[in-house]
């Protein structure tokens, strides 16, 4: 845990959020600025800024953060997007790893 990070205190359960589901190894919560009629993010217990960082540091948790993201998309209808934005160039705005589950509309391609 880091005392300064916006998703670690989410999960310590100092800053509230709209639970949507959770396992041993992360915790899902509906984004407050969504850009579909599903906007999930799935985050890590485990403070690490990024999904590589994660996968090297605990492999076991970056799974259960692909399969809670699944739970959720699955609970959506099943079509979905995963987004993992690493890095300032690519968006990411919030240096804890995460996961965006979209879904419940046509996504179009390229995203970006």
């Amino acid at each position: 845990m880091s005392d300064d990070c916006l998703f670690c205190k989410i999960i310590a359960g100092d800053v509230p959020s709209d639970a949507v589901a959770e396992n041993e190894h992360a915790y899902a919560f509906r984004d407050l600025t969504p850009q579909a009629p599903t906007h999930v993010l799935v985050i890590p217990r485990r403070h690490e800024p990024d999904i590589g960082s994660l996968v090297e540091a605990d492999a076991e948790a970056a799974t259960g953060v692909l399969r809670l993201a699944k739970q959720v998309a699955d609970e959506a209808g099943g079509s979905y997007r995963l987004v993992f934005n690493t890095g300032e160039a690519a968006h990411q705005s919030v240096f804890h790893c995460h996961a965006h589950v979209l879904a419940g509309r046509s996504l179009g391609w390229p995203p970006g």
